[in-house]
C-alpha cells in the first residue's frame, strides 16, 4: 500500500503521541486529533503530520474530524481511538455530568469514528482500527465506574466491529495496558501520594504495581510498538482481540 493515512485521537501527549510518533516513523501520514491545540500542532509539525482540534465528547466534533480527514486525504487507513480521561469517586458521589462526558468521549466517540471512517476502509478493502483500552476493560476496581464502564463497552464494540469487518479487510483490536508512564498517571500518583501521605515511589510500588508480576510502569513507546505490529501485514489474522500489555496485572 502507498502512504497510509492514520488518525490518532488524544495524540498531543502520552500514549497517543507515542503511537503517532511510531506510525510516522514507519512512513505513515498521521493526523493528530486533540483539544490541546498548541501542543498538538507542535507535535504534528515535528513528525510531518496534521493536527486537527476536535472535541470528541460531541457528535459534531467526531463528524468534523472525519470530514476534515476525508476531505484532505480522501481516505483513512488506520484509526486509533485513544482519547480518554479518568475520574475517581464513589458511585453515590459520582457527578452525572462527568459520567456523561466520560461515556461520550471514551465509548460513543470510538463508535462514531468507526462508523464515519468505515466506508473509506471498506472501499479500499483494507483497514486497521485499534481501540486503546485498559486492564480495567477486563477487570474492575472501586470508584472508577464511568471509566470502567466505558472500557468494558469498548471491548464489546471491538468484538462486534471485528466480526463485521473481517470480510471487508478491516481488523479491529483493543490494547489493554496497565499503568503507563504518562501525564495522566503522573497526576494519579501525585493525588494518591497526597491522599495517603506517602512518597510517590511508594504509591507506584505498593499501590499501582501491587497486582503486577513485572514491577515497573509501562513506557508509552511500548504501546506504540504494539500498534505498529497490529497495523502490519503480519497481524492480518489478529482481530477481535483484547491484547494485554499489563506486566501480568490480569493474570492472577
Amino acid at each position: 500500500m502507498s502512504e497510509r493515512i492514520a488518525v490518532v485521537t488524544g495524540a498531543s501527549s502520552g500514549i497517543g503521541l507515542a503511537i503517532a510518533q511510531a506510525l510516522a516513523a514507519k512512513g505513515d501520514k498521521v493526523v493528530l486529533a486533540d483539544v490541546n491545540e498548541k501542543t498538538g500542532t507542535k507535535e504534528a509539525e515535528e513528525i510531518g503530520g496534521l493536527f486537527v482540534k476536535a472535541d470528541l465528547s460531541t457528535q459534531q466534533g467526531c463528524r468534523s474530524l472525519a470530514d476534515t480527514v476525508l476531505h484532505t486525504y480522501g481516505r483513512c487507513d488506520i484509526l486509533i481511538n485513544n482519547a480518554g480521561i479518568q475520574h475517581v469517586a464513589p458511585i453515590e458521589e459520582f457527578p452525572e455530568e462527568k459520567w456523561n462526558f466520560i461515556i461520550n468521549l471514551m465509548l460513543t466517540a470510538p463508535f462514531l469514528l468507526c462508523k464515519y471512517f468505515w466506508p473509506a476502509m471498506r472501499e479500499n478493502g483494507w483497514g486497521r482500527i485499534i481501540n486503546i483500552n485498559s486492564a480495567h476493560g477486563l477487570r474492575a476496581s472501586e470508584f472508577k465506574s464511568a471509566y470502567i464502564s466505558a472500557k468494558h463497552g469498548v471491548a464489546g464494540l471491538t468484538k462486534t466491529a471485528a466480526l463485521e469487518g473481517g470480510s471487508q479487510g478491516i481488523t479491529v483490536n483493543s490494547i489493554c495496558p496497565a499503568y503507563v508512564r504518562t501525564p495522566l498517571v503522573d497526576k494519579q500518583i501525585d493525588s494518591q501520594a497526597e491522599n495517603h501521605g506517602i512518597p510517590r515511589e511508594e504509591v507506584i510500588n505498593t499501590i499501582m504495581l501491587k497486582k503486577a508480576a513485572v514491577k515497573r510502569l509501562i513506557e508509552p513507546d511500548e504501546i506504540g510498538d504494539l500498534v505498529v505490529y497490529l497495523c502490519s501485514d503480519s497481524a492480518a489474522c489478529i482481530t477481535g482481540s483484547m491484547l494485554t500489555i499489563d506486566c501480568g496485572w490480569t493474570a492472577g
